[in-house]
């Protein structure tokens, strides 16, 4: 997995990346209530919004940490959107994406630099 300052993660397979937001921003929003994912097809630039999710306390954008098309979104997430505070790194998962351009990984952090950004451990 890789990560952005922004607190989304990405784990990739081939040529296709899962996107979805970290443990501790899911704790930073507290309970998700919303979530507005990109339609099928929609062509994302790195570093550009590609959803919302909204919870008790605020709306937050979520960014492309790689451009690339939008291939998958997380259906489940529509009737169970906690399911980003209670499984971030897994079943709560927003959007797969067919990558662009995999060299824009290398931009991104590792676990350890994730971890020493926020704070927290393993």
């Amino acid at each position: 997995m890789k990560y952005t300052q922004q607190h989304e993660w990405i784990r990739v397979e081939g040529e296709v990346g899962t996107v979805g937001i970290t443990t501790y921003a899911a704790h930073q929003l507290g309970d998700v209530v919303f979530t507005e994912l990109p339609p099928l097809g929609k062509s994302l630039i790195k570093g550009t919004e590609a959803a919302v999710v909204e919870s008790v306390k605020a709306a937050s954008e979520i960014y492309a940490p790689v451009s690339g098309d939008v291939i998958e979104i997380n259906q489940a997430l529509g009737t169970q959107p906690d399911l980003v505070n209670t499984d971030p790194l897994g079943a709560g998962w927003f959007f797969k994406i067919k990558l662009k351009n995999p060299h824009e990984l290398d931009d991104l952090m590792e676990e350890a630099a994730y971890l020493s950004l926020t704070g927290e451990s393993h």
